[in-house]
């Protein structure tokens, strides 16, 4: 096997900086491809969340100016190295750009920060830059979402005849695509591209602005995504999100591989966040991380009553939408729910108001807290993810892990994680219903309800769903493959 020197760009890694799952899986990826012998540069911007990593970092001897729209920014970068690995974090450094509270959206307003393009045109090119000053002379340059997503159209234009790159394969994976890095038609001068690009139907234009996923997605070599499911959906006018006949023409070069879980970090046999451990073997840990949840969240303790845990950004993408529908009907059943999030403020006003009205059944936690949200995971019977659309989701993951016996709704990632309980064969590892509808929503919650009260059957559930092994070694693998095959012009359509 050839050892590949990966370009992995991005906004969000863990523990550096994190909004969702992007974080979650760029942390955790590279460390994989490092372990299996590739170099890996990880590239960053120096945001303001990993502050208290600051002093860690060092300055390397990289300082330029990158020109954006006519004013030059100035370029630093620094490094966090891997003790073990050849792994290395580089930041892309501009206090102008990137020092400021939050990743992406000012908030105040809540509204997203009116220089993203400036911001995210200067992290694409200050990466290439960047590249060539430290000559890390990438095989692969895998860009994720639209936030990097410039990197294979800069490289299939800007640096078509530079031999640095000559033999740089690109590979695109779509997180979330309903974010398209869309901005108004007057950005595409900021890009530094012949105006001749731009024009209707061109890779950068769509509906008359410019669409830096677009671009990413005619331009780039190859485009994965996060699930099976989903490398399917979003060729779909449903999922599509107006990218679909795009998509459509690029169907042999779109591969869905799902996201893998960091087992290191979420395994109830050594998660260091819970009260007390435990395997399949032995679920008593089960019990006691429970009852811990519960005096957390100030609600009695029901050992025969089910909780229902919920960790999510509040959206409509989410399926808050039907949780609202069926709020207080959810209620006069026999459970109890913990919530853990943050997001639109009708959803933290609903939640508000049902903890007001149900004190003894529900208890919302409108934060941001990784150290809940594993004890969520542990305490929890259930896992509740009504998603109107889910590319991958991990929480599903991590819940089978837990033996928190998760409800689905057959879409994305949660379609190709959870198998539907069998009530006449007892198969299956969790819940899983179809129509995004708030009735048949509110049918399964019952349904599980109604099997937890069947003790010898639920803990039968529970132990089938902690067998199911979503380990991120798999993922990497895949990857892998197709990165080698990509390198060798000889892949065939397996994943």
């Amino acid at each position: 096997m050839k050892y590949m020197n990966i370009l992995f760009a991005t906004s969000e890694v863990v523990p550096f900086a994190k909004t969702g799952g992007l974080g979650d899986v760029c942390g955790a990826l590279p460390e994989a491809f490092a372990k299996a012998g590739h170099h890996v540069k990880v590239f960053i911007p120096k945001f303001q969340a990993a502050q208290k990593y600051f002093q860690q970092m060092q300055k390397l001897d990289v300082q330029q100016g990158i020109e954006v729209n006519g004013t030059t920014f100035e370029l630093t970068a620094y490094s966090i190295k891997h003790k073990k690995l050849s792994l290395e974090y580089v930041f892309i450094a501009n206090n102008f750009l990137f020092d400021r509270p939050e990743l992406y959206m000012d908030s105040s307003t809540r509204q997203d920060y009116t220089d993203n393009d400036d911001r995210f045109i200067f992290f694409n090119k200050a990466v290439l830059e960047t590249t060539k000053e430290i000559l890390f002379k990438p095989d692969i340059a895998h860009a994720h979402d639209w936030q990097a997503a410039l990197i294979p159209a800069y490289l299939k234009l800007n640096y078509k005849h530079d031999p640095f790159f000559e033999n740089c394969k690109t590979i695109l994976t779509i997180h979330n695509l309903a974010f398209h890095g869309m901005f108004p038609n007057k950005s595409f001068s900021k890009l530094g591209l012949p105006s001749d690009l731009f024009y209707p139907t061109s890779p950068f234009e769509f509906y008359g602005k410019v669409n830096f996923l677009k671009a990413s997605i005619i331009y780039a070599d190859k485009i994965t995504t996060v699930s099976q499911t989903y490398a399917k959906e979003i060729q779909t006018e449903e999922f599509g999100c107006g990218l679909d006949g795009v998509l459509k023409n690029r169907s042999e070069d779109i591969f869905g591989i799902l996201n893998g879980v960091d087992y290191t970090v979420w395994s109830p046999t050594r998660d260091s966040e819970i009260s007390h451990t435990f395997r399949k073997q032995n679920l008593s840990g089960k019990k006691i991380n429970k009852v811990d949840l519960l005096n957390h969240a100030n609600l009695p303790v029901r050992d025969k009553t089910p909780l229902i845990g919920i960790i999510s950004r509040l959206s409509d993408q989410k399926g808050f939408d039907l949780i609202e529908e069926i709020a207080d009907d959810l209620f006069k059943l026999d459970l109890q729910l913990v919530l853990l999030g943050t997001g639109d403020k009708k959803y933290h006003k609903l939640f508000s108001a049902l903890e007001e009205k149900y004190p003894d059944k529900c208890k919302a936690f409108l934060t941001f807290d990784n150290a809940l949200a594993h004890k969520i995971e542990a305490g929890s019977d259930v896992f509740l993810m009504p998603s109107k659309y889910e590319p991958c989701g991990l929480n599903q993951m991590y819940s089978l892990k837990y033996g928190t016996v998760p409800i689905v709704r057959k879409v994305g990632g949660l379609a190709d994680s959870v198998e539907n309980y069998n009530f006449e064969t007892g198969h299956g590892t969790g819940f899983v219903f179809e129509s995004y509808d708030s009735k048949e929503l509110l049918k399964t919650i019952q349904n599980a309800v109604n099997l937890f009260h069947d003790r010898r059957k639920w803990v039968k559930l529970m132990k089938q769903s902690m067998t199911e092994d979503f380990s991120l070694n798999k993922s990497a693998e895949k990857y892998l493959q197709l990165f080698e095959s990509l390198i060798s012009n000889s892949y065939e359509k397996t994943i």
